[in-house]
C-alpha cells in the first residue's frame, strides 16, 4: 500500500523583549539560576500579571507579514497542568480567540515548484521554566529565569506531506522573524523551536490518520530526522498489525529514534478558562495601521527584488536575501563596488561564506566588512588585481592586515598590465619549452593550457590574464 504522510508544524518563537510577558523581569539569556524570577514569575499569592504590549505589537507584526487576520478581540486563558518548573499550575496562554489567524506562507519545494501553507493562528502565550537533571546526584533542580518569558505559538494548517516540507516551512518562518526582528532565531537558546505533528494514510484517502507529537525540536536537522523516523515507525506498525496510539513522543538525537513521553492530552484535559486576572485583549486599527509601517522589506519582497535589479540567479537571490544580516551586508558590498552586482554577489557567496562557515562566525561578524570587500572588487575592475590575486589579497584581509590598497602595496601584489613585460615572459616560456612549442603548432590546441599555466607561475600570478591569452595566442601562432 501506498502511504501519504500529513503533518503539522507548531512552532514557538520566543519574543525579542527586554521583559517578561506579564512582569518587569529580565528575559537576557544565560543569568545564573532563579536570578531573573519575580514575584509573578514565581506564582506567589496576591500578585497580579500585566501585559506586555511590546509582545503584543510583534504578534500582529508576524501576522500583518503572514496576510493573517488580527482579532480585534483575543482573550487569555489558563491552561492548567502540574509540572515541578510551573510554580503557578497553569499556563497563562490563548485558547478560544487567539490574536492571529488564517494567515499563509510560500514555501519553495526541491523541484523550484512552491507550495502555500495555511497558518491556523498565532498565539501569545508564557514560557515555562526549566529542569535541570545534571549534577543534582539523582535529583532535579528547577530554573524559573524562563518562567513568563514571552512566545509566540504558530500553528500550521496540516498542510506539510514531507519532512522536507516541514523544514522549508520552518526555515521560511525562521527567517521571517528575524527579518522582523522579533525573535532573534537562537535554536540553540530556545529561542526557537518546534512540536510536529505526524501522521500517515493511505495515499488518496481524504481522512486523516492518528496523529503524534513530537516535542522540542531544535534544529532544522532533527526536525527532518525525526519525522522520517517517525514516519517509518507509524507505517510499520499500521503494516504489522497494530494501530497508531496518539501520543506526545520526544526525539533521541543519540539513538536517532522518536519514544513515548506520555499519552496525548485533548484540550479538555488541560481544563482551560479565561485568565481572571487579565482583561480581554482588544486591538484598535490604529494600532494595527501603526505596526504596518514599522514592516521591513520582506524576504520574497526583497528575493524578487534582488533579481530583478542586480541581474541574480533565483538561487543567488534566494540564498542573499535567507537572512537579513546576509541581504544587507550584499548590498553594502556593491554601494562600495561601485555596482559591480553580479560580482560581488560571486564574492559574497563563495569567498566570503566559505571563510564564515570555516571560521563557525556570523556575517555580522565578519573581519572582512563591506567596505573592505567592495574596496578590493574596485582593484579588481580597474584592473590593479587579477581574480586570483585577489584570493590572497582577501585572506590577509581577513587576517588583520588592513584594506586591499595596503596588502597589495605591501606585497607588492599589483598586476602586470604592461604589454612589453609580458611579451618578455611569453618569449621566455617559448624558448624554455621548445619541443611543446613545436607540438602545439602541429596541431596539439590543448597545450595552449600548459603555456598560459607557465606564463602566470613565471610572473608569479601577476600578469595580466586577458592580456597573457591576447599576446600567448599571437605569438604561438607565429
Amino acid at each position: 500500500m501506498e502511504w501519504e504522510t500529513v503533518i503539522g508544524l507548531e512552532i514557538h518563537a520566543q519574543l525579542a523583549t527586554k521583559s517578561k510577558i506579564f512582569s518587569g523581569a529580565s528575559t537576557a539569556y544565560g543569568a545564573p539560576p532563579n536570578t531573573q524570577a519575580c514575584a509573578v514569575d514565581l506564582g506567589l499569592p496576591g500578585v497580579l500579571p500585566v501585559l506586555n504590549k511590546d509582545a503584543v505589537r510583534m504578534a500582529v507584526k508576524l501576522g500583518l507579514a503572514t496576510g493573517a487576520k488580527i482579532a480585534p478581540r483575543s482573550v487569555f486563558a489558563r491552561k492548567n497542568y502540574f509540572y515541578p518548573d510551573l510554580p503557578k499550575g497553569y499556563q497563562i496562554s490563548q485558547y478560544e480567540l487567539p490574536v492571529v489567524e488564517h494567515g499563509h506562507m510560500d514555501i519553495e519545494l526541491e523541484d523550484g515548484s512552491s507550495k502555500t501553507i495555511g497558518i491556523t493562528r498565532a498565539h501569545l502565550e508564557e514560557d515555562a521554566g526549566k529542569s535541570l537533571h545534571e549534577d543534582f546526584h539523582g535529583l532535579t533542580g528547577v530554573d524559573l529565569n524562563r518562567a513568563g518569558t514571552p512566545l509566540l505559538e504558530v500553528v500550521s494548517e496540516p498542510d506539510l506531506r514531507s519532512a522536507k516540507e516541514a523544514v522549508a516551512y520552518m526555515k521560511k518562518l525562521h527567517s521571517l522573524v528575524r527579518y522582523l526582528e522579533i525573535c532573534d532565531g537562537n535554536m540553540q537558546e530556545g529561542s526557537f523551536r518546534c512540536d510536529a505533528n505526524v501522521s500517515v494514510r493511505p495515499k488518496g484517502s481524504d481522512k486523516l490518520g492518528t496523529r503524534c507529537e513530537i516535542k522540542n525540536l531544535n534544529s532544522f536537522r532533527f526536525v527532518e530526522r525525526a519525522i522520517n523516523y517517525e514516519i517509518e515507525r507509524q507505517i510499520d506498525l499500521i503494516e504489522g498489525g497494530g494501530k497508531v496510539v496518539q501520543e506526545t513522543r520526544l526525539y533521541d538525537a543519540d539513538k536517532d529514534e522518536t519514544r513515548s513521553m506520555r499519552s496525548k492530552e485533548e484540550a479538555m484535559d488541560y481544563r482551560y478558562f479565561p485568565d481572571p486576572d487579565l482583561l480581554p485583549l482588544e486591538i484598535e486599527q490604529a494600532f494595527i495601521s501603526e505596526v504596518q509601517r514599522t514592516l521591513p522589506e520582506l524576504p520574497d519582497e526583497k528575493k524578487e527584488r534582488f533579481a530583478y535589479e542586480y541581474g541574480l540567479s533565483p538561487y543567488e537571490a534566494a540564498v542573499l536575501t535567507g537572512s537579513r544580516e546576509l541581504a544587507d551586508y550584499y548590498e553594502a558590498v556593491i554601494q562600495t563596488a561601485n555596482g559591480e552586482a553580479k560580482l560581488a554577489a560571486n564574492w559574497v557567496l563563495g569567498e566570503l561564506s566559505g571563510a564564515i562557515n570555516k571560521s563557525g562566525l556570523d556575517i555580522t561578524q565578519s573581519p572582512v566588512s563591506p567596505a573592505l570587500l567592495g574596496g578590493m572588487l574596485n582593484r579588481i575592475t580597474d584592473n590593479t588585481i587579477s581574480g586570483k590575486i585577489a584570493k590572497t589579497v582577501f585572506e590577509a584581509m581577513w587576517n588583520g592586515e588592513g584594506d586591499a590598497d595596503a596588502v597589495i602595496d605591501k606585497r607588492g601584489l599589483k598586476q602586470v598590465t604592461d604589454s612589453g613585460a609580458i611579451e618578455k615572459v611569453i618569449d621566455d616560456v617559448m624558448a624554455a619549452n621548445p619541443g611543446q612549442l613545436a607540438d602545439y603548432r602541429a596541431g596539439k590546441d590543448k597545450l595552449f593550457g600548459f603555456f598560459v599555466g607557465q606564463v602566470m607561475k613565471l610572473s608569479q600570478g601577476k600578469a595580466n590574464p586577458a592580456q597573457v591569452n591576447a599576446l600567448l595566442k599571437k605569438k604561438l601562432n607565429g
